[in-house]
Formats: C-alpha cells, structure tokens, sequence
C-alpha cells in the first residue's frame, strides 16, 4: 500500500503528475541509498502501486499530454538528476560518469524496463482474458 497517501477530493492532473513522479523519485532514491535493486519487494510494489494509480487516472496514454508515461517520467526523472548534463560532462572531458549518475542512471532504467512491461501486459490483457468470467 502506498503510505502516507490518500486523496479526500479532486486532484488536478498536474498536482497528480507530480504527486506520482515525486513519489517514484523519492522510492528510486531510498533503493539508491539502501543499494537494494527496485525489481525486489518493497520497491517493486510500491512503483507497483503507483503504475496502478497511473493507469486509473488514464495516464498512461502516449497520445495524451501531460502523460505519465515512461517516455514522460525517464525525462521528468533526468532532467531532476541532471543526467543529460553529466553524460554531456563526461563525454567532453573523456572521463568516466560520475558514480551518483551511473547509479542514478541505472536505476532509471531499470524503473523504465518494469514500467514499459507493465504497460505492455496491462494494455494487452484483455486480449488473453477475452471471455473469462471474472469474480
């Protein structure tokens, strides 16, 4: 369960956006600090969660602006942690990234591969389950 959230009347899409990004960023950088990989529990879940949040607000949709979207969140994300700028830096001075941006790159990735298969499996569900009795 998400903690310490809870929505008692409308919130705007924006406030939404930025509700979801700020908390898959604060759960990123506590898996960052803890050095555990978001793919185990409790991460998995809660990013879980908010996946589930997303899609209930019909966020998910590419075709939709503002969206949140893995394509949205990874740039929302870098912009937040400066990834561009520091893989920029290292390329001009031809030295290694810096280890927080590798580190935080990493991680942005791997939050992207389980958002974009969850997406995939979430749109292509009824496919599979046509014509099951659900209970």
């Amino acid at each position: 369960m998400i903690e310490n959230f809870s929505v008692t009347e409308p919130i705007s899409q924006a406030a939404l956006i930025r509700t979801v990004i700020d908390r898959l960023q604060a759960i990123i950088e506590q898996a960052e600090a803890e050095t555990k990989p978001l793919e185990m529990d409790p991460f998995r879940s809660q990013l879980f969660e908010l996946f589930v949040m997303a899609d209930g607000a019909a966020m998910l949709d590419d075709s939709l602006e503002p969206n949140l979207t893995s394509d949205s969140i990874a740039k929302i994300l870098a912009e937040r942690w400066e990834l561009r700028s520091a893989a920029v830096e290292s390329m001009q001075q031809a030295s290694p990234l810096a280890q927080e941006s590798l580190s935080r790159m990493r991680l942005l990735w791997s939050f992207l591969r389980m958002w974009m298969e969850w997406t995939y499996a979430w749109q292509r569900w009824r496919e599979f389950h046509d014509g099951e009795a659900t209970a």
